[in-house]
């Protein structure tokens, strides 16, 4: 299988930093999934090809730093806000530059969103960013899909999804997200080092054109016959059997 290579760069300081470097989805596998079994007797989402391949695809980014998240809480004695606080928020200048992207902290207003679930799931405080230290570079007419970890994300937040072409943007991808106030109204948390929040997945740019088709029953080709039948004859692992392909993540 022919391989591309996606690169992830930054200052030589995080290197010991190890904690905190991207690494492959397949890493980040929860003990939930690896602890549950699947057989004829007791069939569980272990043994469904397509919820591996999506909770195991590309890449994860994980938070260079501890950040104090506090949603709808009274800050400095003012109106419920939502404040989103780094841990090295008061170390000065220039080592900040490097070692603190969020000391100054982005923000997107309410109008960005406005009208957008994703303001509502935000309570309708404005949207904070996380700043990412790495530059991300894909081969050419190669791009990176942006969402939050698969089947696997923080139920405190997530980011909110993207595609940016990473063979042409020179800068680091950052990333607004939303706070999951349908659960947490209030929130007072720590959101620790090393915390995944994004999953990375390049893709080759490349058009579609959209084609549908029906067909009758009683004309189902011979294939569909064959492929019923293989759905019927074996009790686990069908998919995996006749139809999975191995993908390859490193």
């Amino acid at each position: 299988m022919l391989e591309s290579r996606i690169s992830f760069s930054t200052e030589k300081i995080f290197e010991e930093a190890t904690d905190t470097h991207p690494m492959p989805a397949k890493m980040n596998i929860p003990q939930w999934y690896k602890k549950l079994s699947h057989n004829a007797h007791k069939k569980t989402v272990k043994g469904c090809m397509p919820f591996l391949d999506a909770i195991s695809a590309g890449y994860i980014l994980r938070l260079s730093q501890d950040f104090i998240l506090k949603h709808n809480q009274e800050i400095d004695k003012k109106e419920p806000q939502t404040a989103f606080v780094p841990s090295l928020r008061n170390m000065a200048p220039p080592t900040a530059g490097v070692l603190n992207l969020n000391r100054d902290p982005e923000i997107h207003g309410q109008l960005q969103v406005e009208g957008s679930p994703l303001l509502e799931k935000n309570m309708d405080f404005h949207i904070h960013k996380i700043l990412n230290p790495w530059y991300i570079k894909t081969p050419p007419g190669y791009s990176c899909l942006f969402v939050p970890p698969l089947n696997n994300n923080d139920d405190r937040f997530d980011i909110i999804s993207g595609i940016v072409d990473t063979d042409t943007f020179p800068a680091r991808v950052n990333f607004p997200f939303v706070v999951n106030g349908y659960k947490y109204p209030k929130l007072d948390t720590v959101l620790k080092r090393g915390t995944p929040y994004a999953q990375v997945i390049p893709f080759k740019r490349q058009g579609w054109k959209m084609k549908l088709s029906f067909l009758e029953t009683k004309d189902a080709p011979q294939r569909h016959l064959q492929n019923l039948y293989k759905i019927h004859s074996k009790l686990v692992h069908v998919y995996k059997s006749f139809w999975w392909n191995k993908k390859t993540w490193n």
